[in-house]
C-alpha cells in the first residue's frame, strides 16, 4: 500500500502509507532447535520410520536446519519478491528492476533482469519452473506492469502496463500454471482484480460488481509478494490495511465475487494491517502484519483461521514484531515460518503460538514442494534453510 511522489524503495507500502524509515538490518542467525525438530516431523510425514536397535555410540546428528546466505552478487537491490521452485531453483525480484535466478542452490546467480525497466520496482514474482516465471511491478498508473519470461529470463515479454492513474498494483497469485490474479489498490471505491487464463500472457480487469466496498483509506501492502494468496484451483484472498479495521477478503470463483472478514490485527494507521497470507489448503490459514514502522510496536501482529478466513483468531503468542512475510512449511500441517526486519518466527501449532528463532533481516518467505525454503530481504539478502 501508498500516496506519494516516489514508490518508497524503504517501505513495503502502497499507496495508503506516508512515509516511514527503512528497516533497520538486524543479524544473520542460526535458526533455533525448534525449526529443527518441525522439518524433522515434516520428514517423517514423508518417509516411512524403520526400526533399529540402539547404537552403543551413536553417529552425531546433523546441524540443525538455519538460515544460510547466499552471495547475490549485490548489495544494493532490496527483493521483496521471492519465489521458491526447489531447492535448487529460485528466482528473486526487486527494487531497480532486479530479477536473479539460480539454478544450483544459490551458489550461483544469474542477472536476468528485464531489459530497460532499472527505474521500476518488482515486488512479486511468480513462477512455474527454472525457465518460465511471471512477474509484477508497482506503482501509480503505468509503473505498475506484468512481464513473463519462457526461457529463464534471457527474453522478456511485457503481458500489461496499467493505464489507469487511479490503479496502484500490489501482488499477484496463479491457481496454476495457466490461471491468476492479481490485485490493484481501491479504483472507485473496490479493489481492482486482474485475470489471466493464459499463464500471464495477458490480463483483463475482471468486473468489480462481486467486490464488496472498500472502507476508507483501505489498500494492499506490497511488502512480500503475499498480500495475494490461492489454494487449490478457485480459492484466493488478499489482505488489506490502512484502514479502521484490518480485513482479508475471499474469494472461491477466482475472483468474481468476494466476501470480507475482520481480522484482530492492528489497524486504524496507514501503516499496520494485514502484510502476508499463506493457506496450506482451502480451509487452514496465516496472517501476520503489524506496523512496519521500527519504531513502533506491533502487538497482536498474527491469526489464524480454519474456516476459509471467515473467521479470525489472535495468536496467544504472537511474533514479538511486525513481519512482512509467513510461509507453511511444506508436507507439515502445524508448522509454518514468519520472517520480518528483526527476526524469524516459529509456529508448530498451526499459528496459536509463535517464537522467534533467527535475528537475521528478511522480508519474504517461500517453500517449495521438495523442503526447499527461501527468505530475502534488504542489501540483496537471501538465504535456504540449510538442514
Amino acid at each position: 500500500m501508498r500516496r506519494w511522489g516516489n514508490t518508497g524503495h524503504g517501505t513495503p507500502t502502497g499507496r495508503t502509507a506516508r512515509g516511514g524509515r527503512p528497516a533497520r538490518p538486524g543479524r544473520a542467525g542460526r535458526a533455533a532447535g525448534a525449526i529443527a525438530a518441525a522439518v524433522a516431523i515434516a520428514a517423517l510425514t514423508a518417509v516411512p520410520a524403520r526400526a533399529h536397535a540402539p547404537a552403543r555410540h551413536p553417529a552425531p546428528g546433523p546441524a540443525a536446519p538455519h538460515w544460510a546466505l547466499k552471495d547475490t552478487g549485490t548489495t544494493e537491490a532490496r527483493f521483496r519478491g521471492l519465489a521458491a521452485v526447489s531447492r535448487d531453483v529460485a528466482w528473486v525480484s526487486g527494487t531497480g528492476g532486479t530479477v536473479l535466478r539460480t539454478t544450483d542452490g544459490g551458489a550461483n546467480w544469474r542477472d536476468v533482469s528485464p531489459p530497460g525497466t532499472a527505474g521500476l520496482q518488482f515486488r512479486d514474482i511468480e513462477a512455474f519452473d527454472a525457465r518460465r516465471a511471471v512477474v509484477l511491478a508497482i506503482g501509480e498508473g503505468e509503473a505498475s506492469r506484468v512481464y513473463r519470461t519462457d526461457d529463464g529470463g534471457a527474453t522478456w515479454t511485457e503481458s500489461f502496463r496499467n493505464v489507469d492513474p487511479r490503479a496502484f498494483y500490489d501482488c499477484m497469485a496463479f491457481f496454476d500454471r495457466r490461471h491468476g490474479l492479481a490485485m490493484s489498490d481501491p479504483v472507485d471505491g473496490r479493489f481492482r482484480i486482474l485475470s489471466t487464463r493464459d499463464g500471464g500472457r495477458s490480463w483483463r480487469v475482471l468486473p468489480d460488481a462481486g467486490m464488496p466496498p472498500a472502507l476508507d483509506g483501505e489498500a494492499g501492502f506490497a511488502a512480500s509478494g503475499q498480500c495475494l494468496v490461492t489454494a487449490g484451483p478457485r480459492d484466493a484472498w488478499l489482505a488489506t490495511g490502512g484502514a479502521a479495521r484490518a480485513r482479508v477478503l475471499h474469494s472461491g470463483d477466482r475472483g468474481l465475487t468476494w466476501t470480507a472478514t475482520d481480522t484482530p490485527l492492528p489497524a486504524a494507521d496507514p501503516a499496520r494491517g494485514v502484510f502476508a497470507l499463506a493457506f496450506r489448503d482451502r480451509a487452514h490459514g496465516l496472517a501476520v502484519g503489524g506496523d512496519y514502522r521500527p519504531d513502533q510496536s506491533a502487538p497482536r501482529a498474527a491469526a489464524h483461521t480454519g474456516d476459509r478466513g471467515r473467521s479470525w483468531r489472535p495468536a496467544a503468542t504472537p511474533p514479538p514484531a511486525y513481519r512482512s512475510g509467513v510461509a507453511w512449511l511444506p508436507h507439515h500441517r502445524t508448522a509454518a515460518l514468519a520472517v520480518g526486519p528483526t527476526g524469524t518466527d516459529l509456529t508448530t501449532d498451526a499459528g496459536r503460538t509463535w517464537r522467534t528463532v533467527d535475528s537475521g533481516s528478511y522480508d519474504t518467505v517461500d517453500c517449495a514442494p521438495d523442503r526447499g525454503c527461501w527468505a530475502a530481504g534488504e542489501k540483496g539478502r537471501v538465504a535456504r534453510l540449510e538442514h
